[in-house]
């Protein structure tokens, strides 16, 4: 599943292309996706000047002149932008056409991926819409740090782990940043999340900057079905530490690495290191 920084790396690289740009009209090949587009979407977008684009988690909000589109790329999907003539694959789904004679091309092959309208702009999406009002902080804006997941802990029990994926608490720490972090921050992935002490929730904060930030430069995580706006896949996954690595030694101290489930999910760790 694309993560934040599989995100953030697409938006970057598709914003230049679409900034300034009208929408000359949406092409729906297929309108089943986790919520069906509605008919009356593509006649709505036809002619709209696209103002701006931004993210927030996991969803790309393109801004237009009445509203804004909310899009998520799902398990599997992708944008690229593409000469609006070029024949479309399988799953390419939607298009943008744009008054440049390109096009913002969605391919979803499993159809997890979503585009919805609001006829709010961003900043006010964000707060009002249901899938995005609830949501916690940016972990690599202001409101986030390790206070604040001290606070949120204290009346929690649940895994550290699980507790930083949440994304109530924090958006955008996904199964591998979460691994990598607390490996980072030598903490534990079982140690349930009241049990960790302020100054360790500050380091761990830190390092999610720090593993988030290298990600988004590599290009993110190279996942099964995530390739970059260009086509390529990211490259941050030969850097990872302990994910995936399963009885190799740790770049710390050499002890085998392990394997942990934790809420259904393969967590992995360093024994001597993380506690």
């Amino acid at each position: 599943m694309p993560e934040l920084p599989e995100v953030e790396t697409t938006l970057r690289g598709i914003r230049p292309h679409l900034l300034g740009r009208r929408i000359a009209r949406m092409i729906v090949r297929d309108p089943r996706l986790r919520l069906p587009i509605p008919p009356d979407l593509a006649p709505r977008l036809t002619g709209q000047a696209i103002l701006g684009l931004q993210r927030r988690a996991k969803y790309i909000l393109i801004q237009v002149e009445d509203g804004s589109l909310i899009l998520h790329l799902g398990m599997s999907g992708s944008l690229r932008v593409v000469p609006a003539e070029t024949p479309p694959l399988k799953h390419d789904h939607v298009d943008l056409a744009l008054s440049d004679g390109r096009a913002l091309r969605f391919h979803d092959p499993r159809r997890f991926g979503l585009l919805i309208w609001t006829p709010d702009p961003p900043t006010l999406a964000t707060t009002r819409h249901a899938l995005l009002r609830d949501l916690g902080p940016e972990p690599l804006e202001d409101g986030f740090d390790g206070d604040h997941l001290y606070r949120h802990s204290r009346k929690r029990q649940v895994a550290v782990k699980s507790f930083i994926m949440d994304g109530g608490v924090v958006v955008g720490v996904g199964n591998i940043y979460a691994s990598e972090s607390l490996y980072l921050a030598g903490i534990h992935p079982s140690r349930p999340c009241h049990r960790v002490g302020l100054e360790r929730y500050r380091r761990l904060a830190q390092t999610i900057r720090t593993v988030l930030d290298a990600s988004i430069v590599q290009g993110g995580t190279t996942l099964r079905d995530f390739v970059q706006e260009d086509g390529n896949p990211g490259y941050f996954a030969r850097w990872l530490r302990v994910y995936g690595r399963t009885g190799e030694p740790c770049p710390g101290c050499g002890a085998p690495l392990r394997q942990v489930r934790i809420t259904q999910r393969s967590s992995f760790y360093c024994p001597r290191c993380q506690h």
